[in-house]
């Protein structure tokens, strides 16, 4: 419908007639898109551009402490390297990229007559190839489309945080290079809505009987103490809390270790965790119905949780 801003979704009636399409319209959240800051609502791109017919873009999303945005240089770092793998340069220098995420947080929180630095958001950062007529060659030459948002950050829910997550698994039956944070999300909205039509909050993978990650988040098993996550390769994407956990690990003086993990080493393990930006790090104690350890978030959890919150706020200062 020319002129509408929102997601127009047409369904059937019993009858089997079109019934008039429901609109949702999107939010005023602030925006910024190939140099112009904006309202999301009125933000526009071409129908060619290439994220939109190819999902030939990249993307990154960067949690945002007290107005403070957490771990930024290793986003970016990710964000780089993703784009190095589509053959093109960031077309944003670093300094411009924060400066575009500080203003948006600040815009953010204005109209709620917060201050940024009481706010927590999430930082969308997406450039995609840009605008061509339909061709799967990577074209040389066009003008990327930089798109960022900002957004709410939904935490946890408390019950969720203090009783674990229950979570279901399935073949990872998705591309073989997982390692480009890539806008081609399909596969992960498959496997997220595996876990959601069974009522979990993840879908843990394994590819060959062997642990790759989750629909949206990285996977830990927890054995004797030790901290063991799957190999940085082009089967998994690398959590920026792969940095993080083995950081805290060290902290702690507990092991950590990356490694192939088998499936009964999965569903052997002492505790099991979930790591990503929204999640944090999360406890895993239900998997495919059954307990994991004693059923409960272990104290390896409780202290990699910890380390996380501390984290948060030595960055925040």
């Amino acid at each position: 419908m020319a002129g509408d801003r929102g997601r127009v979704v047409f369904a059937l009636s019993p009858s089997g007639i079109l019934t008039p399409p429901i609109m949702y319209n999107l939010p005023s959240l602030p925006c910024y898109l190939n140099g112009e800051f904006t309202a999301l609502k009125d933000a526009k791109i071409s129908v060619m551009d290439r994220g939109f017919i190819f999902g030939d873009g990249v993307y990154e999303v960067v949690p945002v402490y007290g107005g403070g945005l957490f771990r930024f240089a290793q986003h970016m770092a990710r964000l780089d390297r993703s784009l190095a793998e589509l053959r093109r340069a960031n077309p944003l220098t670093h300094s411009q990229r924060r400066e575009i995420a500080t203003k948006l947080i600040a815009d953010y929180a204005t109209p709620t007559g917060t201050a940024a630095q009481n706010t927590d958001q999430l930082i969308y950062i997406q450039v995609t190839r840009g605008v061509a007529l339909r061709e799967h060659v990577m074209l040389e030459g066009l003008t990327p489309t930089v798109f960022v948002m900002a957004n709410a950050m939904k935490p946890v829910p408390p019950q969720v945080r203090a009783q674990g997550a229950a979570c279901v698994t399935a073949d990872d039956f998705r591309w073989e290079k997982a390692h480009i944070k890539s806008t081609s999300l399909l596969g992960a909205v498959f496997a997220r809505q595996i876990s959601f039509d069974a009522g979990a909050l993840e879908t843990v993978m394994f590819r060959h009987g062997l642990l790759s990650e989750a629909a949206a988040s990285n996977v830990w098993v927890v054995k004797n103490g030790t901290v063991i996550g799957s190999p940085k390769d082009n089967l998994v994407l690398e959590g920026i809390r792969y940095g993080l956990i083995e950081e805290i690990c060290r902290a702690e003086g507990l092991g950590f270790e990356l490694r192939r993990i088998k499936r009964d080493e999965v569903f052997g393990a002492d505790e099991l965790l979930l790591s990503s930006a929204t999640k944090e790090v999360l406890a895993i104690t239900r998997l495919d119905g059954k307990p994991v350890g004693a059923g409960m978030p272990g104290p390896v959890y409780a202290r990699l949780y910890a380390g996380y919150q501390q984290a948060k706020i030595a960055q925040s200062k």
